[in-house]
């Protein structure tokens, strides 16, 4: 049986393929994208690059077993100096980000003016707002927060699910989806299942973010066993060791008796997750042909 990827348009423009994630200034993000670029080159059988956005090549080299992490103008420039010209950009991303849908297409405005031959296409992110029925990223949390109950022991715990935050009303809507989603994966064999955000900008503009994770645990339905379940691809500075959201869990048990926090592994950590990102490539590669992402 042949491969999806055999029929795609990669064998007419042959693209070069760049996992994409935000960038961080902790090491262990980095090493966690080249894992899922690296796994996905062996399940979809062509290279796949694994390329930040920003700040990763901050870290040090000896913290990235001595090769420099790559940054995306860079990356885009090496290429296309050695003659590559066709992209797809795979977002390591939930949902549609600035980063991903302006600042992305701005800078790619500036290389075409040195450049004026290359194609980019930007595939889609992981959750798709227009096909609810689409519930891969809920089912892998579901898994992930049972296996967490599982290993703890845990009895009918409450469910929270938190994201970064964001200013962007698109990106909450994700946030939202998933939760709901969640809530119908878990199908009520444990206690509520809520949505709420590590941090906010402040203002009436962006109470679409509340509640913030804080607030949340301790609060009425919240106060027992909770398992935190993360919408965040890779560890790093708010979803790794000694993260921001590991420090927020354990103030807020030192402020509520009784209050025992459980954060679930991240949900790139199941096979699930490689999938959904080999089908969004599928897609950019055989829907429609590579063309520029800015025309």
């Amino acid at each position: 049986m042949s491969s999806p990827y055999e029929n795609s348009q990669q064998r007419i423009s042959d693209p070069c393929v760049i996992l994409l994630d935000n960038g961080s200034l902790r090491a262990a993000s980095t090493h966690n994208l080249r894992t899922l670029a690296d796994d996905l080159s062996i399940i979809t059988n062509r290279v796949i690059h694994p390329v930040s956005l920003l700040h990763s090549n901050k870290v040090p080299d000896q913290d990235l077993d001595g090769t420099p992490a790559q940054i995306l103008e860079p990356f885009l420039a090496s290429k296309l100096a050695t003659g590559t010209t066709s992209f797809i950009i795979l977002p390591l991303f939930f949902g549609q980000t600035a980063a991903v849908y302006e600042f992305i297409p701005q800078r790619l405005k500036e290389i075409r003016k040195s450049w004026p031959q290359i194609e980019v296409r930007i595939a889609s992110c992981m959750v798709n707002l227009d096909n609810e029925s689409d519930n891969s990223l809920a089912e892998i949390l579901a898994r992930v927060v049972r296996s967490k109950i599982s290993s703890e022991g845990l009895h009918r715990p409450a469910i929270a699910l938190v994201d970064h935050g964001t200013p962007r009303i698109a990106v909450n809507k994700v946030r939202n989806l998933v939760c709901k989603q969640l809530n119908e994966a878990l199908l009520g064999e444990f206690g509520p299942v809520k949505a709420a955000s590590m941090e906010r900008r402040e203002g009436a503009d962006y109470d679409f973010n509340d509640p913030l994770l804080e607030k949340l645990l301790g609060a009425p339905g919240f106060e027992g066993q909770v398992v935190v379940a993360l919408l965040f691809s890779s560890p790093g500075r708010h979803a790794g060791e000694g993260g921001d959201i590991l420090r927020i869990c354990e103030r807020a048990e030192q402020i509520h008796d009784g209050l025992n926090v459980f954060v679930a592994d991240l949900p790139s950590t199941d096979r699930g997750f490689l999938d959904i990102l080999s089908l969004r490539l599928v897609d950019a590669l055989s829907v429609i042909p590579v063309t520029d992402a800015l025309k």
